[in-house]
Formats: C-alpha cells, sequence, structure tokens
C-alpha cells in the first residue's frame, strides 16, 4: 500500500472480509475492495462534499433538523437546542442574551441493535427493529435518543432521557455501547471530575450515574469483553510543556471487573501499568516540575513506546473496590491511576478488540497534540499512535504492549475505531480546525491492516475523505465571532460496525465482522454544521 507523493492521493487498494491468518474464522463473506482516496483541502469558504472509496455509497440515517419526538422546549430537535433559530434571521445581530442561531448538540459516538417492540411517542406506530442509539457531545445539559431506521420522517427520532432517575440533568456525552448482561445502555462523558459512565434502559426511563463505581474522568471508548468487564478508555489533554506546544501523557487505559456482571454498581476499577524496557519500573506520570521542566513528554520511555519492533510488559493495578470504598458519588480515576502508577498515554480516545482472538487482542490509539509545531512530533507520539495491548485473556492480570503505527502530519488525530473484519479496522481522525489549517487537510478515516508493516512504510488506505458542510463552512468563517454558535469545521467520529445483536454473543470483538454481509452494518457521525448520522453501504 503506497502513498503518492505529497501525501494527497492514495493509491491503494485493501481487501477486507479476507481469511484472516492465525486467527480463528467465524463465518464468511465476500471480500470488500477499497482504493484509497485523496484528503480534502480545507479552503476558506469552500463547501466540499464527502468522498467515499467508488465501492462504497452512503445515505443520510438522521440529521440534526429533523425534529424529535417526546421534544421539549429545549430540545426540539435531533442536533439543535431550542435557543434560537436553525439559520440566522436577515440582519439580525447578537446581543446581550440574544443568540441568532440554535447551538448545537453534537449526536456523538453510535451504538446500533436489532430490537422487537421498542416503543416511542406515538402508541399506534410501528417502530420496526433497527435502532442507533447516542449521546450528544454539547450543550448546557446533555440528553440520549434513538434513531428509528425503519420508520418514517415524522417518527425518525426519539427523545429517550434527558435526566438521571432521580432528576439531575444529564451531562454530554461521548462514548456509546450495549451492555447485554446488564441489560444497560452505557454512556460516558468526557468531563474530567465531572465525567464517567451512565447507564440507561433501552426507553430511557431509567437512567443512573454509576460513575460511583467506574470512577469519575475524561472518559470515551467503552466496551464489554467476553467475561463481562468494561474497559473504559479516557480522553484527558495534558499540560503543555513551556516552548515545546507538546502536551504531557495524562490519560489511563482503565478496565472494570464487576462483581456480579449483571449488576455494574459494585466492583473494581483497574488501570493499564506498562514497565519500562530500560529500568523495569513502572513507566509512570512525572508532572512539569522543577526537576523536570518538561515532565516525561520527551523521556525516554515515552519515545520506546512509540518505537516500531518494541514490546513491554503490562500489569493491571487495582485503583478502586466499592467493596471496600463505597463511594456513591464517585471518585477521581485519573487521580488514583496517578497514585498508583499506571501509564498515562496520549489521548488515548478508543479502542477495540480484534475479532476471532478470543478477546486477547485489543488495539487502542492515541490522537497526540494535533498541533503541526508540536516537539513531540518526531518521535514522542505528537502525531498520536495506534498500539495492541496482548493478553492471555481478558481477564488477565499481565500482557504485553506493542506499537503498532506512529502517526504523521497525514495521519493523526485518530479517534473511534472499528474493525471491518478480523485483519482491518477503521480509525478515524478528529484533527481539530487548528490542524486542518496548518496542513490544509480535512479529516479522513482510514483502513489500517494489522499484519502489515508500517515500520517499513507501508499506509493504510484512506476510505472516506471528509468534506465540510454549508453549516460547517459558515461556521467555520465566523469563528470566534460572539452570538453565533460557531463550532468550525465537521468531524468525524461513532464509526462503528455492528449486526445489533443485543446478546453477549453480539458484543465488539465476538464475531468477524463480514462487510455489508450477514446484517452487518456500518455507521458514522459527520459531527458539527448539519449533524448527520450516515450508514456507509456497498455501492
Amino acid at each position: 500500500m503506497l502513498a503518492a507523493a505529497g501525501g494527497l492521493a492514495v493509491a491503494a487498494t485493501v481487501v477486507a472480509g479476507a481469511p484472516a491468518q492465525g486467527v480463528d474464522q467465524h463465518g464468511g463473506g465476500r471480500g470488500l475492495a477499497l482504493t484509497g482516496v485523496p484528503a480534502n483541502a480545507k479552503v476558506a469558504g469552500l463547501t466540499v462534499p464527502n468522498t467515499l472509496s467508488p465501492e462504497l455509497a452512503e445515505w443520510v440515517a438522521a440529521q440534526g433538523s429533523n425534529r424529535l419526538e417526546n421534544a421539549t422546549a429545549d430540545l426540539p430537535f435531533f442536533g439543535y437546542r431550542g435557543d434560537g433559530p436553525l439559520l440566522p434571521a436577515a440582519g439580525d445581530l447578537p446581543a446581550a442574551g440574544h443568540l441568532v442561531e440554535a447551538s448545537k448538540t453534537e449526536p456523538d459516538k453510535n451504538t446500533y441493535l436489532v430490537l422487537h417492540g421498542q416503543r416511542g411517542a406515538d402508541p399506534h406506530y410501528d417502530y420496526g427493529t433497527h435502532f442507533v442509539f447516542q449521546g450528544h457531545e454539547a450543550g448546557a445539559t446533555g440528553y440520549l435518543t434513538r434513531v428509528n431506521l425503519d420508520a418514517d420522517a415524522a417518527h425518525r427520532v426519539t427523545l429517550l432521557s434527558t435526566a438521571t432517575t432521580d432528576g439531575k440533568p444529564l451531562p454530554d456525552f461521548d462514548g456509546s455501547t450495549w451492555d447485554p448482561w446488564a441489560r444497560r445502555l452505557l454512556f460516558t462523558a468526557e468531563l474530567g471530575a465531572s465525567g464517567g459512565v451512565w447507564q440507561s434502559t433501552l426507553d430511557g426511563t431509567r437512567t443512573e450515574d454509576i460513575s460511583g463505581a467506574l470512577g469519575r474522568g475524561g472518559y470515551e471508548g467503552i466496551q464489554n469483553d467476553s467475561a463481562g468487564n468494561l474497559w473504559v478508555v479516557e480522553d484527558s489533554g495534558g499540560a503543555t510543556v513551556p516552548g515545546t506546544n507538546a502536551k504531557l501523557p495524562n490519560s489511563f487505559v482503565y478496565r472494570y471487573v464487576p462483581s456480579d456482571k449483571g449488576d455494574l454498581t459494585h466492583g473494581k476499577l483497574q488501570a493499564l501499568q506498562v514497565r519500562s524496557r530500560r529500568t523495569g519500573a513502572p513507566i509512570a506520570f512525572q508532572p512539569i516540575d522543577a526537576a523536570h521542566p518538561k515532565g516525561n513528554a520527551f523521556s525516554d520511555d515515552t519515545k520506546d513506546l512509540h518505537t516500531y519492533g518494541l514490546s513491554f510488559d503490562t500489569k493491571w493495578v487495582t485503583i478502586h473496590d466499592t467493596a471496600t470504598d463505597p463511594a456513591s458519588a464517585g471518585f477521581d480515576a485519573n487521580a488514583l491511576a496517578k497514585a498508583a502508577g499506571a501509564t498515562p498515554f496520549k489521548r488515548p480516545e478508543n479502542g477495540q478488540f480484534r475479532p476471532g482472538t478470543g478477546f486477547r487482542e485489543f488495539y487502542f490509539d492515541e490522537t497526540g497534540d494535533t498541533n503541526a509545531t508540536s516537539t513531540a512530533n518526531d518521535g514522542y507520539g505528537g502525531w498520536g499512535a495506534v498500539l495492541k495491548l496482548s493478553q492471555a485473556d481478558p481477564k488477565a492480570d499481565t500482557g504485553t504492549l506493542s506499537l503498532v503505527y506512529n502517526g504523521d502530519q497525514e495521519h493523526t488525530g485518530l479517534d473511534n475505531v472499528a474493525f471491518l473484519d478480523a485483519d482491518h479496522v477503521a480509525f478515524v481522525e478528529d484533527a481539530g480546525d487548528a490542524l486542518h489549517t496548518q496542513r490544509g487537510l480535512l479529516d479522513s478515516a482510514y483502513l489500517f491492516d494489522v499484519r502489515a508493516d508500517y515500520a517499513r512504510g507501508a499506509q493504510p488506505v484512506r476510505f472516506l475523505a471528509e468534506g465540510r458542510d454549508s453549516s460547517a463552512t459558515l461556521d467555520s468563517a465566523f469563528s470566534g465571532r460572539t452570538g453565533f454558535q460557531n463550532d468550525g469545521d465537521n468531524e468525524i467520529t461513532g464509526i462503528h460496525a455492528s449486526t445489533g445483536d443485543p446478546s453477549p454473543q453480539g458484543i465488539l470483538g465476538a464475531q468477524r465482522p463480514t462487510p455489508f454481509a450477514g446484517g452487518w452494518r456500518l455507521f458514522w457521525t459527520q459531527q458539527h454544521g448539519d449533524n448527520v448520522l450516515w450508514e456507509i453501504t456497498r455501492r
């Protein structure tokens, strides 16, 4: 797989769905050949459509202007609050206490489920059996929605919940998943000391904060393993090292081991600890202080973690146990992970188990510094990375960590992840407006072959070059102006491949995906601007 000179056009094809070497097989399926496409340039004032591999197509499953069922005055739309018009009125100007346009709510990560007997606002309507659930990332408060894929426009999106069962408003949410043992939707809030994990019934009538057991942190990625444990990935940016534009590694990978996998309110929270190849000691958080003016942003261990061919011993360290500390209000997981000598990473936002490995291989990304001027870009994880944690089984206390891919200016800000078969995994960029401008490119989604040797120059295939819709183009142009609810360029989020099986056999990683066959469906959200939920299909 080769990238053309200049880092724009990718002349490559990858086959997804081919049999994996040395990996258990879970079904067949016709292979999917994907041809790489060039990235879309960021040009001031220019609206650009998304570009997909020519073998693929996409259709709108929902968009921000869809009116909600069960709507409230504050939440009338899928992607907008009720605090202003969807578009500014001609001649309207911002003033104190007056918004000229509605605030966007940013539907985020997607959870697809096939269910029977789901209800909505209309007791006489058949809502079908195919649904996508998501939390919303922006606004004064959060909320939960369900996209009814089989429904007409009037019944397309149902508002499920705006508050917990005890009446507390929901926070803004990022991650989501379905726990088949607890029979609960799970949502994560990337809000540091106010973040954590919330659970909800499918109809939203019982929504609870369970951060007393899982802790508070900048949580984003969340998913089960086959033992009923929850793996949680944190996105908490670190302090900037003066004069470098590099940030300290400050986020952790967690595993929650419930006492009873049908009840998530009791259990142990663990954090991943990686041992130095140089000293054998844990690679722990190092703040900036007089003795360490750069913290550990440029340490030998940080460089080693981002060096191909090296393997590191790992261990799970328990940082909290409800059996000894039933702290109902929640605890600072990030602080406890640091105190326990767990290993921080550069914003490892999401992860997923490789299908067919018996939950023995967990791939996760680092977003990095998302700054082309960071001096950590040269070998210290500034561009981000893809890493693999290998264990004998998902319950094991020890394992090994290795680098799969080191990011670069063209492939950086990696965020959400989805395996499309046992050998090919999609990672999508969330580089941010500043880096878009620095490199002159908008975000992309890439397909990585986990068998490839990226140390020798192999590159992933760009199968989606995100464009910029008209709303995001205006937002970018008006960025920084008060009174306008501007959130800049579009972002890729919520990449999600699933059959929608709500049983334990349907958790991500349990089945080998067969793209667009056997009930497998692929979704992503184009955040900001029009806030569109897309489904990708075979052309």
